[in-house]
C-alpha cells in the first residue's frame, strides 16, 4: 500500500528548521492535534449545551412555520400514557397560532409589533406535565358551562341538577375535569388555515344533562384574525356556555405585568358579584372604576377602594357587550403602549368576561419565565356567570340548550399594530 503525501505538506515540511528531528517534528504534530481535538470537544460541548438550553427554554418551532399552513407534532404524553399533539397554524405574515389537542388550549400566539418583530403574546408552558398538574385554564376550551354556577346547582324543567363546588362554594368552569381536560379529536380543515376540534361530552358528565356533541373551529387568516367558532347539540335539555380562557400580555408572556395596558370596554354596565364572584345585579359603569368607555390604563384604577374590586381581588367581572345587528360585536381592545400590538375582540356573545391575572403568583410559563401577579388578562365572550340560574329574567340570554336546536357562538381575535 502506498501512502502520498499532499503537496503544502511536502511544502510545509521543507521549510521546518532542519536542525528538529523527525522524532521532535512528530512529538509537535501530536501536541498540536491533541490540542486541536481539546478545542472541538470543548466547543462541541458548549454548542449543545447551548442548543439544548435553548431548546428547553422555548418549546416553539425551531424555524419560521411554512405559511399558510396546519403542521402536526407530538408535544407529549399525559400521566396516564395518553400522547398529545401540537398544532401548528400559519398564516403568510408570519403570525402563527399553535393549539394542543388536551382541551383545544391555545398554546402560542405569535403577533408582530410595530416593528414587525415577533413575540409570543399568550402565557402558558412549555410541557404537558405543567398543564395537567397545575394550569390555571391557560389557553384552553371552558366547559361545559364556563365561569361560576352559585352552589353548584339549577334546576331545568322541575329538576335539581347538582354539580362540583369546585371554587369555593360555587362551580367553575366545568367542574373538575372540564372540558379543559380532555383529548379532543381533531381534523386539519381542507378549506382556510385551521383546523376543528370536536367531542362528545358524556350525559352525566361532570352533573350535566344530556349527551352533548360539540365541535370548536380555530382559523388564522392573512389578516391576522383568530376566528373561534363553537358549534353544539343536545339529546335532551341543558346548559351550555363555551368560551376560551386565553392570558394575554401583548408585551409578550412573561415580559412584567399587564397593568400599562390601555383597555377600552365599549359597554355602559357590567355585572355586579357577591364576595364569592356570584351576580348580584347589573350596574352601570359610570362613576365607577368599571368605565373603560374610553381607553385606561388597567392599572388606572385596580388599587381603588371599591367592594367589587376586592371581591374579585381585581377585575374580574363580565361586562355587557353593545349588540350590532349587522354582524359582531366589538367587545374589547386592549393595546401596549410599548410595543403597539392592538387586540380587538368581536363577537356574538351578550357578555365578556374581563380577569387581570389577579392569581398568577410567579409560576414558571414558557422558557422558564415567571408569571408574576397579573401579568396575564384575560377577555372571554361569554354569557353572563350563573345564567342557569337566572332563567327568563329580563337582560338575560338563555343558556338552555334544546334537542333540535345548535349552539353557535362566534368570537374574533383581531391582532393590529398603531
Amino acid at each position: 500500500m502506498k501512502f502520498y503525501l499532499p503537496a503544502l505538506a511536502i511544502l510545509s515540511f521543507s521549510h521546518l528548521n532542519l536542525s528538529c528531528s523527525l522524532t521532535e517534528i512528530s512529538q509537535k504534530s501530536k501536541d498540536t492535534f491533541s490540542k486541536s481535538t481539546n478545542y472541538l470537544k470543548q466547543t462541541s460541548q458548549k454548542a449543545y449545551q447551548k442548543t439544548k438550553d435553548a431548546f428547553v427554554q422555548d418549546s416553539s418551532p425551531s424555524t419560521s412555520p411554512k405559511p399558510m399552513s396546519v403542521s402536526k407534532t407530538k408535544f407529549g404524553t399525559l400521566s396516564d400514557g395518553t400522547q398529545v399533539n401540537l398544532y401548528i397554524i400559519s398564516n403568510a405574515n408570519g403570525m402563527y397560532v399553535s393549539v394542543l389537542d388536551y382541551g383545544g388550549t391555545v398554546k402560542d400566539i405569535y403577533a408582530p409589533d410595530r416593528n414587525g418583530d415577533f413575540a409570543n403574546v399568550s402565557l402558558g408552558f412549555s410541557n404537558i406535565k405543567d398543564y395537567e398538574e397545575k394550569s390555571p385554564y391557560f389557553g384552553c376550551i371552558t366547559g361545559r358551562y364556563a365561569n361560576r354556577i352559585a352552589k353548584g346547582e339549577f334546576s331545568l324543567n322541575g329538576k335539581k341538577f347538582n354539580l362540583a363546588t369546585n371554587n369555593g362554594p360555587n362551580h367553575l368552569h366545568g367542574g373538575n375535569k372540564g372540558f379543559d381536560k380532555h383529548i379532543w379529536k381533531v381534523k386539519i380543515l381542507d378549506v382556510g388555515t385551521g383546523i376543528t376540534l370536536t367531542r362528545k361530552s358524556p350525559h352525566g358528565e361532570e352533573g350535566y344533562p344530556g349527551n352533548l356533541d360539540c365541535k370548536v373551529t380555530y382559523t388564522l387568516s392573512n389578516d391576522n384574525e383568530l376566528k373561534v367558532e363553537y358549534e353544539a347539540e343536545t339529546d335532551q335539555a341543558t346548559v351550555i356556555n363555551l368560551t376560551n380562557h386565553t392570558y394575554f400580555n401583548l408585551r409578550g408572556e412573561g415580559n412584567g405585568n399587564i397593568l400599562g395596558h390601555e383597555l377600552t370596554l365599549p359597554g355602559n354596565r357590567f355585572v355586579s358579584t357577591d364576595d364569592t364572584n356570584i351576580p348580584t345585579e347589573i350596574s352601570k359603569v359610570g362613576g365607577t372604576p368599571f368605565d373603560f368607555r374610553k381607553p385606561t390604563s388597567i392599572g388606572a384604577r385596580i388599587e381603588s377602594k371599591n367592594s367589587q374590586l376586592t371581591y374579585g381581588k381585581g377585575y374580574d367581572h363580565t361586562w355587557v357587550v353593545p349588540q350590532n345587528d349587522k354582524g359582531l360585536s366589538l367587545a374589547a381592545r386592549l393595546r401596549d403602549p410599548d410595543s403597539g400590538r392592538v387586540l380587538e375582540i368581536l363577537t356574538d356573545q351578550p357578555g365578556v368576561q374581563i380577569y387581570t391575572g389577579n392569581y398568577l403568583d410567579g409560576m414558571v410559563g414558557h422558557g422558564g419565565k415567571p408569571y408574576p401577579f397579573r401579568s396575564g388578562i384575560c377577555l372571554e365572550t361569554q354569557v353572563y356567570p350563573d345564567s342557569p340560574n337566572h332563567q327568563g329574567e329580563k337582560g338575560w340570554r338563555s343558556c338552555v340548550l334544546l334537542p333540535g336546536q345548535t349552539y353557535t357562538h362566534t368570537t374574533i381575535h383581531r391582532f393590529k399594530t398603531d
